[in-house]
């Protein structure tokens, strides 16, 4: 089916194509979405490591008193103890000493002058490392020490606090010795024994969490009193110890079973023991662990609904723009349509104005020739002589109209309105085709309303809009096929006349460009003018033209006309 397509700008294609557009609002997403979101990272970012430091420093702070308190008073006990033995040993000759009755005498002094009772036993133990004399409940007297680490410490330094072991005795206990030089060159220590009990009261605060552990462990991590998590005396620890401060070192550690646990250290001073105070991380920062959920709960929030907002307004503003650059493609491709038209009409002046010069010729020369034969009275056949001259008058007359309204097309003429008979005027046209109808079986139905109003516009252009609009709907039908013409109302001031056949229809890509001048799909019989003439035509007369097709179930204009001229 040949229909001309033409200025039909709502098919115009948006200079940002769909991929183009893609890309330019993932562009616009990213860097929106870089402006927006990054200052929100580098904050949250910046607050969770403040939050965490601050939050840590006061789970910490806790931790770094209970220990120090520890450390001092576990420092000022073994210190009253070295004391008290330090001062035995110098008051007292060795004779005095080296009895059964005057070390139990003195274990008995010591015990109640000191804040805590706790020496088990007293013991003088010669150069040798013989046990001399011995009071307590265990049967030591005439051990040898020679070999022990602690005897061989105190020999060397002179007092010496010894780390938890078994000994002879097989129950844990540590020992405090203070050596004394003899007048005969030699020396003897005494020596003063404490259960290791008393260090795990020693080193247990009024009040622990019960996740809370705290212990003393020896340099190399050696267990001196019990551990919650790690068992008894004389059981290795699993945490390596931290180095060696003169003060309270609190830091973060990961055990054997990978928990993670806040670790408060302190060497205790003039002894082998390490305090450890333990905390589990979850429970000392809880609250950090609340603060820190709600801190990336927020965040994720908010950089939801930030993307959420971006990706709404960048497909708004690619949607502006594409709309926009539509508008611009549609100008463009009016202004071009406008080009086009505007040389069909200088072709169309031309060929008017050739056309208009021999018709003139021919004109003049057809009144001559009457002229002549009306006045010779006796010319042979003078009525058919002058019957054919009228006939060549009436052709030069009919020619002229075609090229007048031609130069009307190309000068855009005022339009001659007067009074029509819409339902007159279809049928006029109509019964120009009537014979192609009746030779090809076509079904032609008049569907015109009783209402219908007469209105004011252009006969002439009228009857060519309808006529070429008839002509496209010939050539679309099959012979024996069916064209309903429609008139009635449209709105309060105007009329609509659809004419719809059961033809071939229009394909999708094409109907886009009806009405686009020397568009065409008839093969080598169109000129791709018909339809664009027509456009023209409607809009000069005020009016507009509309049409809907489907391949295969047939196409239908609809000519929308006001009723009365306008402006």
């Amino acid at each position: 089916m040949g229909r001309s397509v033409g200025a039909g700008a709502e098919d115009l294609e948006p200079q940002i194509s769909s991929g183009a557009a893609r890309r330019l609002r993932r562009s616009v997403v990213l860097a929106t979405a870089t402006v927006a979101i990054l200052p929100l990272l580098v904050t949250t970012t910046l607050n969770y490591t403040q939050y965490r430091a601050a939050i840590r420093a006061e789970a910490e702070q806790p931790i770094a008193r209970i220990t120090l308190n520890t450390k001092r008073s576990l420092e000022l006990f073994l210190a009253e103890r070295r004391s008290a033995l330090m001062f035995i040993v110098n008051d007292r000759s060795f004779e005095e000493l080296c009895s059964p009755a005057a070390l139990a005498r003195t274990i008995a002094n010591m015990n109640r002058s000191l804040t805590v009772a706790a020496f088990v036993d007293l013991g003088i133990v010669d150069g040798t490392g013989e046990q001399l004399c011995y009071s307590g409940p265990y049967k030591l007297e005439g051990k040898n020490y020679r070999d022990q680490d602690w005897f061989a410490e105190v020999a060397r330094r002179g007092t010496y606090t010894s780390d938890v072991f078994l000994g002879y005795r097989n129950v844990p206990h540590f020992v405090i010795a203070s050596r004394h030089e003899r007048a005969d060159g030699g020396f003897y220590v005494l020596r003063a024994t404490i259960d290791a009990e008393l260090l795990s009261e020693l080193v247990m605060p009024a009040s622990l969490g019960s996740e809370d552990d705290v212990f003393l462990v020896n340099r190399q991590g050696v267990l001196q009193s019990p551990s919650r998590r790690y068992g008894p005396v004389l059981t290795s620890i699993p945490l390596p110890l931290p180095p060696y401060s003169a003060g309270v070192d609190v830091r973060e550690m990961r055990d054997n079973r990978g928990e993670t646990l806040f670790v408060g250290a302190a060497f205790i001073e003039n002894s082998p023991f390490v305090l450890l105070f333990l905390k589990p991380a979850g429970e000392a920062m809880g609250r950090w662990l609340t603060l820190r959920n709600e801190l990336i709960a927020f965040t994720v929030a908010s950089a939801v609904l930030i993307l959420a907002v971006i990706l709404w307004g960048s497909g708004q503003f690619v949607k502006s723009l594409s709309e926009a650059s539509r508008r611009r493609a549609a100008l463009m491709h009016h202004i071009e349509y406008s080009n086009k038209l505007a040389s069909l009409g200088r072709l169309a002046a031309g060929v008017a104005h050739e056309i208009n010069n021999p018709l003139a010729i021919i004109n003049e020369k057809a009144g001559l020739a009457k002229d002549l034969v009306s006045l010779e009275a006796e010319f042979p056949r003078r009525e058919k002589f002058l019957d054919l001259i009228d006939s060549i008058l009436r052709s030069v007359e009919r020619c002229k109209t075609i090229t007048h309204r031609l130069l009307g097309f190309a000068r855009h003429m005022d339009v001659q309105n007067e009074p029509i008979d819409l339902g007159t005027l279809l049928k006029e046209v109509m019964g120009f085709l009537g014979k192609e109808a009746e030779y090809r079986n076509l079904t032609v139905n008049f569907d015109l309303s009783d209402t219908l109003p007469t209105i004011e516009s252009d006969r002439g252009q009228l009857q060519q809009v309808f006529l070429n609009i008839l002509n496209n709907a010939f050539a679309a039908v099959r012979d024996g096929g069916r064209i309903d013409i429609v008139a009635e109302p449209f709105g309060p001031d105007q009329v609509a006349v659809s004419i719809a056949d059961d033809g071939v229809g229009i394909p999708p890509e094409n109907l886009p460009r009806i009405f686009e001048p020397f568009f065409t799909t008839k093969q080598g019989t169109g000129t791709g003018l018909g339809l664009s003439i027509t456009y023209g035509i409607v809009k000069k007369l005020g009016g507009d033209i509309q049409v809907e097709s489907e391949v295969g179930r047939g196409t239908r204009f609809t000519v929308i006309l006001p009723t009365r001229k306008r402006g």
